[in-house]
């Protein structure tokens, strides 16, 4: 017996539920055409995670649930395949406005839902609220492909021994679980460790479905894979793309193997920087910004900055200036102007001098017999907010009391384009 499953690796946009469920749709139809009976999303795939305050709003979760039936039906001639699908569920059909509700993943197949299981462990730690907005599911699920006995997991509930040991005694026969999981330094070897815990308690193989994607301060680097029974990695996708990943499970008798292709691990150097690339791209594509624009100052700090933006947008969708004071060293803008070359962006400099000069004339009674230091090259802090932000009061308010020496701060009343000069 062998059963074909796809896991969808797919990247969503938090609140595009028409458009989550369409990539769905077509991941669906894909994984069919291929031969896949059993489809895996990620967590909350049909809303995107994470959420926040949005899973309390009824309308949102309405809006979820029209997307789960969207998928149901348009894929309901893809005869005998299994998809797991994550979103939101409410407690009742009637819960009131703002009420919690459950961190869910249904398994739709021909046109209709047929299980629906509710996550049981809740992290609400780092970047994870969960009991914020969850209540904790109490029961396993278990469901049938081509006589494979399939039991169902969600994120958190696999960093735990017990779902998944009373997932495998509800008769499971291979675990899956469906996730999002926060992109750090080395979580990759942490997740297969956990993962290859849970194996060993159960004596299941199990297939682990992640997200791919930035999300604001948070990414999710994909990378799903599968284990077999004796814990050895049996497929890996990349990580930080999206992909369709497919895997074959065998079983024969008491033989059960997993086959699918195994991705080459990246240093974490690569991983570090692919974190970055993705989620710049993704917090600029998906909060609809057209680009970048970023202030050059000739440094190792702005030139990486740089390399980032463009391997992440495009160098056409990145513009750089440099702002030249009296103190900036020939170096500088001979390295923004070099830098700016080679990535092939546009390069502007515009001088503020003038906004330099006329901070140093407001204060020329305070410095009055001082000599320069780097007070003045400070200075140069204000005159660049001048230039770059339009700001609404017609002078820079002076801090009191008076005294003989300036810095320059942000100011952290009315406006954050207004800054003011404290005089200490």
């Amino acid at each position: 017996m062998t059963l074909s499953i796809c896991t969808a690796q797919l990247n969503f946009v938090v609140g595009d539920m028409p458009g989550n469920a369409q990539k769905i749709i077509a991941a669906a139809r894909e994984a069919y055409a291929q031969g896949a009976r059993l489809l895996l999303t990620p967590e909350l795939a049909i809303c995107g995670y994470a959420a926040e305050d949005l899973f309390l709003r009824p309308a949102f979760i309405a809006a979820c649930d029209d997307a789960v039936k969207t998928v149901a039906r348009e894929t309901a001639g893809l005869k005998g395949l299994a998809i797991v699908l994550g979103h939101p569920q409410d407690l009742t059909p009637d819960a009131p406005a703002f009420s919690a509700c459950h961190n869910a993943a249904s398994v739709l197949r021909d046109g209709r839902i047929e299980q629906t299981y509710a996550k049981r462990e809740l992290p609400n730690y780092q970047v994870f609220d969960e009991r914020r907005y969850f209540v904790a599911g109490t029961e396993p699920c278990v469901f049938e492909v081509e006589g494979v006995r399939v039991g169902l997991l969600v994120c958190e509930d696999a960093w735990f021994a017990e779902p998944a040991r009373s997932t495998a005694a509800a008769g499971a026969q291979l675990l899956a679980v469906i996730n999002a999981s926060p992109f750090h330094l080395g979580k990759s070897a942490e997740r297969e460790a956990t993962m290859r815990e849970r194996v060993a308690e159960t004596g299941l193989p199990l297939v682990y479905a992640h997200l791919v994607g930035g999300q604001d301060e948070v990414v999710f680097e994909g990378r799903s894979f599968a284990l077999n029974a004796d814990g050895s990695v049996a497929g890996r996708a990349p990580g930080f793309e999206e992909k369709l990943v497919f895997a074959r499970f065998h079983h024969a008798q008491e033989a059960i193997k997993i086959e699918a292709d195994i991705a080459p691990e990246k240093s974490l150097e690569a991983d570090l920087w692919d974190a970055l690339v993705l989620g710049v791209r993704d917090y600029v594509g998906k909060n609809g910004f057209p680009g970048a624009l970023l202030g050059l100052s000739g440094g190792i700090d702005s030139a990486l900055v740089l390399a980032v933006a463009v391997d992440a947008l495009g160098a056409d969708k990145v513009r750089t200036v440099m702002m030249p004071s009296p103190y900036t060293a020939d170096i500088s803008w001979i390295d923004a102007r070099d830098m700016a070359e080679r990535l092939g962006v546009r390069y502007d400099e515009i001088s503020i001098k003038p906004q330099f000069e006329a901070f140093k004339a407001a204060l020329a009674s305070d410095f009055a017999g001082l000599a320069e230091d780097t007070t003045e090259e400070n200075l140069r802090r204000a005159s660049v907010a001048r230039c770059s932000w339009p700001c609404p009061t017609s002078s820079v308010p002076l801090c009191s009391p008076p005294a003989t020496r300036a810095r320059c701060l942000p100011a952290t009343a009315r406006c954050t384009a207004t800054w003011r000069v404290a005089l200490r």
